[in-house]
């Protein structure tokens, strides 16, 4: 029996945990660091171990890593260096998502659709850049800022104040060294994923992320407020966004010498079927992985092995006949400032209940709550847990997933009221 190793400490993470568990090949799954919401659903490793000691990572049969910081430090290298089975990209191979700039770049030597753009380090030229620009245009920081370091500018006024900010370092640090600048996209967003294996890849259905704070797609960017699957409307592109994206990517990075090996994402615009990437991760997306691993029926151990071992053109992805919605519940004030410490309750009703799963992210166990009505935890972080629901239609999934939000009790706790709402 395989035990698994996964890194990161999102409702991601707890999701991963629960499909591993689900493996018939699997006998143990920690996380690392993990969350307090996820002891009772897996292993968490004790607060010494440390990801430098091989002795310890070689008592796994297989690390999945989650995190995108993980990545773009270069922990598969390492890991690959020492033997040691891994889900994720190299670091080289993580430039998709950690440098904007060079995605960018790879789609347009390879042809890959996207929206027009240009890069500055240089506070002068990006405002030169933008002032005779159509607006709204879209601003982006170079490097990994969890989801929030974009902005669409709907004015001068907006896009100078937000190139000054990024480009003096205060905004963003090294993430916002370089500016990405590029023009706004017309129609609806869409995911999709593809389990790659440097060789060959798969990819899953669609399913869509609510990456502002507030409904009707209000307020900032965050790192995804909410989203549902499948997307049945978009059903019929896979195969081209198959052929138009994921190919030529994936052909582009083996060219360039960094295969990419994990689980790559797209974000998509498309516009009356006309199909554009707004940007690559390098792992399953959060909240997407709350509503597409629940769908899977595949064993997630299999993937993984067949990723492992240049094998995932074997795998042929299967999916229950159902759909998830999963709605974030977030801290007041999160993308920006927000107080932690603030008391939750999960009534043990919704825990049981087998249409619905709650996947913990940033909280804080509350050792005063009894475990016999639920549990007691504190906030301690933006995004705070996951609720997702599965049933026979879109509809009903969205209706039960927002019926079933008053078991969690709380006064710091926000959530948007139109996720999958079409």
């Amino acid at each position: 029996m395989k035990k698994i190793l996964i890194l990161g400490s999102g409702a991601r993470e707890h999701a991963l945990s629960e499909k591993f568990y689900e493996s018939s090949y699997v006998s143990k799954v920690c996380i690392y660091p993990g969350n307090d919401g996820v002891i009772g659903f897996c292993d968490k490793i004790d607060e010494e171990f440390n990801l430098n000691d091989i002795s310890s990572l070689k008592k796994f049969d297989l690390v999945f890593v989650g995190n995108e910081q993980y990545l773009a430090d270069g922990i598969v290298n390492f890991l690959l260096e020492h033997k040691i089975n891994v889900v994720g990209p190299t670091k080289e191979a993580a430039r998709i998502e950690s440098s904007k700039i060079f995605a960018k770049d790879l789609m347009k030597k390879y042809n890959v659709p996207t929206a027009f753009y240009n890069s500055f380090s240089n506070i002068e030229k990006a405002l030169e850049f933008v002032k005779d620009k159509t607006f709204p245009l879209v601003l982006k920081a170079d490097g990994l800022a969890a989801g929030k370091g974009v902005l669409i500018a709907e004015n001068i006024h907006e896009a100078e104040s937000f190139i000054k900010e990024m480009l003096s370092g205060n905004k963003f640090g090294e993430a916002g060294k370089q500016i990405v600048i590029e023009e706004y996209l017309h129609g609806e967003e869409a995911s999709i994923f593809a389990f790659c294996d440097g060789e060959d890849f798969v990819s899953t259905i669609f399913s869509q992320d609510h990456k502002k704070e507030f409904d009707g797609n209000k307020g900032l960017n965050t790192g995804g407020m909410g989203a549902y699957a499948p997307v049945d409307k978009f059903s019929h592109l896979k195969d081209e966004v198959d052929k138009l994206v994921f190919e030529p990517i994936l052909r582009g990075m083996k060219e360039e010498g960094c295969p990419f090996v994990g689980i790559l994402y797209a974000g998509l615009m498309i516009n009356n079927s006309q199909i554009k990437v707004i940007e690559f991760n390098c792992r399953l997306g959060d909240p997407e992985t709350q509503v597409l691993l629940p769908l899977l029926e595949n064993d997630l151990y299999e993937i993984s092995e067949a990723i492992c071992n240049k094998r995932i053109k074997e795998i042929e992805l299967k999916w229950h006949n159902k759909y998830a919605v999963a709605v974030v519940l977030a801290s007041k004030g999160y993308p920006e400032s927000f107080e932690k410490g603030h008391k939750i309750f999960v009534d043990k009703e919704l825990l049981i209940d087998g249409k619905i799963k709650v996947y913990f992210a940033g909280v804080k166990k509350d050792n005063s709550v009894s475990i016999y009505r639920g549990l007691g935890f504190t906030n301690s972080g933006g995004r705070v847990m996951s609720l997702c629901a599965i049933h026979d239609s879109l509809e009903m999934t969205r209706e039960y997933a927002y019926s079933k939000i008053g078991l969690i009790e709380s006064n710091i706790l926000r959530y948007r009221n139109d996720i999958a709402r079409l």
